[in-house]
């Protein structure tokens, strides 16, 4: 496999993976569709779409490689062409946006039951190279094989859950407490507070991982080096702190694993915990 140097995704629910360059950054997209480019230093849009057929269908397994030859027998400017070990129908077109000319590249290609549309869209002359870079480096991650696990830059899934769960466990603060809630360390004794009023049904996972994103969120921010990663693990794909690069803070293991065991949620003391082990 061709790998650029740079960011590995791999997509929610670990249908594939592939490559990006490192100053490009996941953005927020349509549900199903991933978008990626250089906020800095804009060469294009590169968006991917995966579609899956259940393999319990028949014809499953050609459901990638019916994709192409549809698209070549619907769009008559699509061509056959080879990226990497992709055979893929590729097509262009181009719009006018604001005065300005820009072309979309557009690639269908697929494999056993999963097929993708990736497109790539630039100002009209440009070239579609690192698009084609990325495309190469798509790999299809199979059903019921147990991955290694491993960390990547954040998705927007996951830093979408650690805004709900922060929002959530302020507002959780703020009707219980009647007190501001600002993501400092000092708000560790509201939080404990909180916590023991017993508000937190003990079977409530999901709560209680809030509890512990909140946690690492006044972490992050009190302590320099600190990074969200995204932890793809078998069917976990949460987000982790990671610190400098090597140390990971798991949220999961900080509040709910405790709270899970039947042991005491101490927020206060796991916060001093994780300081004293950086």
């Amino acid at each position: 496999m061709t790998e650029i140097s740079g960011k590995k995704f791999i997509s929610p629910g670990a249908w594939f993976s592939l490559y990006y360059p490192i100053n490009w950054h996941e953005f927020e997209d349509m549900e199903g569709s991933f978008l990626f480019y250089d906020p800095v230093d804009w060469t294009g849009n590169f968006r991917i779409s995966a579609f899956k057929k259940d393999e319990s269908f028949r014809d499953a397994m050609r459901y990638g490689s019916e994709a192409v030859k549809k698209e070549l027998k619907e769009n008559a400017a699509a061509t056959l062409v080879t990226i990497g070990k992709h055979q893929c129908a590729y097509s262009q077109e181009n719009f006018q946006e604001k005065e300005i000319e820009y072309t979309s590249h557009i690639w269908v290609f697929g494999q056993e039951n999963v097929s993708f549309e990736c497109s790539f869209t630039v100002p009209k002359g440009k070239a579609a190279d690192k698009a084609k870079q990325i495309i190469s480096t798509v790999e299809i991650r199979k059903d019921g094989v147990k991955y290694p696990a491993e960390t990547i830059p954040v998705r927007i899934a996951e830093i979408s859950l650690i805004d709900e769960s922060y929002r959530w466990t302020t507002e959780l603060v703020k009707a219980t407490l009647k007190k501001d809630f600002q993501g400092a360390e000092e708000d560790l004794p509201k939080l404990q507070s909180v916590i023991d009023n017993g508000n937190i049904n003990t079977k409530k996972r999901d709560a209680w991982n809030a509890i512990g994103i909140t946690l690492c969120v006044i972490i992050a921010n009190e302590i320099e080096g600190m990074e969200w990663v995204t932890l793809i693990d078998g069917n976990r794909e949460a987000p982790v702190l990671c610190y400098k690069n090597e140390q990971q803070i798991d949220p999961m293991k900080l509040v709910w694993s405790k709270v899970k065991a039947g042991e005491i949620c101490d927020v206060v003391e796991a916060y001093k915990n994780v300081i004293a082990n950086l």
